[in-house]
């Protein structure tokens, strides 16, 4: 079975939310490989820029845009799985 949202086609659970919702994930939350601090500082940035956008537009009565600002928000309080594990993980040789 597959699954579109308007003509584009979901090809996994967060594709299905980014297209459904119109957020992308990896921007507020943060991708799952290591990025430079250039490319954090990037990225937050524009984050930023959108959810002040976003909450602004949610405020003068559009619902919609409200509610990706709420989960917009709340993706930037986590941090991906596999990426804190890596980075609380000791390295080889030391003690754990």
């Amino acid at each position: 079975m597959r699954t579109f949202i308007a003509d584009q086609e979901a090809f996994s659970d967060f594709e299905f939310a980014e297209l459904a919702l119109g957020i992308d994930i990896d921007l507020f939350r943060g991708p799952l490989e290591p990025e430079t601090p250039e490319e954090t500082n990037a990225r937050e940035d524009a984050a930023r820029d959108i959810l002040a956008d976003l909450s602004e537009a949610g405020e003068a009565g559009d619902e919609i845009a409200g509610w990706d600002a709420l989960y917009a928000d709340a993706l930037t309080h986590t941090v991906p799985f596999l990426r804190a594990a890596r980075a609380n993980r000791p390295e080889r040789g030391e003690a754990a």
